[in-house]
C-alpha cells in the first residue's frame, strides 16, 4: 500500500451559466484548468458531476405559473380538484400551488401527517398519541386539526405551511378546503378529479384512486410533459424536480441530455487518454437525523449518466474479513492476506457474510449524494464534482 489517499471529491469552480450555454465546453474546460491549475492529473475512472440545475439552465428549461395553470386547466377541465400529498417546501411546491390554482376554482388541499413524503413535519408521532389521533385511518378537517394542535411553525424555515399554502391558492383567486389523510381515497367523498403530488409514491397512489372510481388522475409527472406556447417541459418527468427561479416561473428537471455526458467523456478522452465517467446529479439521496428530512425531493438522483455507473458496488467488508477469517493475523501478514481476498473475490459478492454492512444502493445515488454534499446548496459556485478514487480498493497502489 503505496498511495495514502483513498476517495477524493473536489468542487470545481466554473462560470456562472446562463441560459444557451455550452456545457459539453464549459465542463470539460473547467475540469482541464482545475487538473492544471491544482497539480492533480485526471485519472481513468474519475468521475465527473453536472449538478442538474446548470443543465436545465443551459437549456432554458422554464415554465411559468400562466403555463402551469393552462396546462391544469386542459387537462382536467374541472372548477374543483384535489391536490394531495404535497411536500412543504417553499422553494419546491408554493409556486407550483399558485399555477395549480390559476387552472381551477376551488382546490381541495389534502396534507399528509405527521409530515410530507420527504419528512418536513407538521406534527410528531408522539404529539399523534398524546391526543388519540390514529394517523392510518383518522381524516382529520382543517377545524379539527386546529383543534387538536393549533399552529405550528416548521423547524427550519418558521412557516406554518397550512396557513401558507391556503394564503397562496386564496391569493389566485381560488377557494381552497383543506384535511389531512394518509389515504388517497379519502379524497374522492371531494373530488374525483385529483391532482398526485407525491413523488416516490406516485404510482401507487395514482393507482388506487384509478381502481376505487376517480374520473381523472394525475400526477406532477403529467403536468408540463410537452410546450406550451414555447414553455420548456419535460416529457419524463414534467413538474417533478422543480425548483423556484423568480416568483412566476419554475426551472424544471432537465431533460434530453444523454449526449452532454457522453459528449464530455469523449472530449476527456481525447484530451488526456483517460476513460472518465460522467453523470448528472440533483438531491443526494440521503437523510437529516436533527430535522428528520429525507432530501431527496428529485425524482431520481442521476437522470442521466454513462454506462459505466450503472449497477452497484461489489466489495468485501474490511472490519468482517479482519475480525473473522484473518482473526489470527496480524501486520503485513494480514494485509497480504486481506489484498489476496480482495484480489480473488467473485464478481457478484451478493448474499455473502463478508459483504455485511457494505451499501448495495446505486452506483449513481451514492455518488450523487457525495455531489450533492460536496457542491452545497448555497454559494460555492462549484456546480461540478470531480470524484477521484471511488473505484479503488484497498489492493491499488
Amino acid at each position: 500500500m503505496s498511495r495514502y489517499v483513498g476517495t477524493t471529491s473536489r468542487g470545481i469552480r466554473c462560470p456562472i451559466i446562463k441560459e444557451g450555454d455550452k456545457l459539453e465546453d464549459i465542463v470539460t474546460e473547467s475540469v482541464l484548468l482545475a487538473s492544471k491549475e491544482e497539480g492533480f492529473p485526471i485519472k481513468d475512472k474519475d468521475v465527473i458531476a453536472i449538478t442538474e440545475s446548470i443543465v436545465a439552465r443551459s437549456q432554458g428549461n422554464y415554465c411559468t405559473i400562466d403555463d402551469i395553470g393552462n396546462d391544469i386547466k386542459a387537462k382536467f377541465n374541472s372548477d374543483t380538484i384535489g391536490v394531495i400529498f404535497p411536500i412543504l417546501s417553499r422553494n419546491r411546491f408554493s409556486i407550483l400551488l399558485k399555477g395549480i390554482a390559476r387552472g381551477v376554482k376551488k382546490i381541495v388541499l389534502m396534507l399528509s401527517y405527521p409530515s410530507d413524503e420527504v419528512g418536513n413535519a407538521l406534527l410528531t408521532y408522539d404529539d399523534l398519541d398524546e391526543k388519540g389521533v390514529n394517523p392510518y385511518s383518522d381524516v382529520l378537517s382543517l377545524e379539527r386539526y386546529r383543534q387538536l394542535f393549533g399552529y405550528r411553525l416548521h423547524e427550519f424555515t418558521g412557516v406554518d405551511y397550512i396557513e401558507y399554502y391556503q394564503e397562496l391558492i386564496r391569493g389566485e383567486g381560488c377557494e381552497v378546503e383543506v384535511i389531512f389523510s394518509n389515504n388517497a381515497r379519502a379524497i374522492l367523498k371531494y373530488t374525483p378529479y385529483v391532482l398526485a403530488c407525491d413523488i416516490h409514491t406516485r404510482r401507487r397512489t395514482k393507482r388506487i384512486l384509478k381502481e376505487v372510481g376517480a374520473k381523472i388522475v394525475l400526477g406532477l409527472d403529467d403536468i408540463m410533459t410537452s410546450s406550451i406556447k414555447g414553455s420548456g417541459f419535460n416529457k419524463d418527468y414534467g413538474l417533478l424536480g422543480s425548483n423556484k427561479a423568480t416568483e412566476d416561473k419554475v426551472k424544471l428537471f432537465p431533460r434530453d441530455s444523454q449526449w452532454l455526458v457522453e459528449e464530455i467523456q469523449a472530449r476527456i478522452l481525447k484530451a488526456t487518454g483517460k476513460h472518465v465517467e460522467v453523470m448528472v446529479y440533483g438531491d443526494g439521496a440521503f437523510k437529516d437525523p436533527q430535522g428528520k428530512i429525507w432530501e431527496l425531493a428529485d425524482p431520481v438522483v442521476s437522470p442521466f449518466h454513462t454506462s459505466g455507473l450503472v449497477g452497484t458496488p461489489n466489495e468485501l467488508k474490511l472490519k468482517y474479513l479482519a475480525d473473522n477469517e484473518f482473526k489470527n493475523l496480524t501486520g503485513e501478514e494480514l494485509k497480504a492476506a486481506i489484498e489476496k481476498r480482495i484480489k480473488e473475490k467473485d464478481a457478484n459478492l451478493k448474499g455473502t457474510m463478508a459483504t455485511q454492512g457494505t451499501t448495495p444502493r446505486q452506483l449513481t445515488d451514492l455518488i450523487g449524494s457525495l455531489c450533492d454534499l460536496t457542491s452545497g446548496s448555497g454559494d460555492k459556485g462549484t456546480p461540478v464534482i470531480l470524484v477521484q478514487g471511488y473505484f479503488d480498493n484497498y489492493t491499488n497502489d
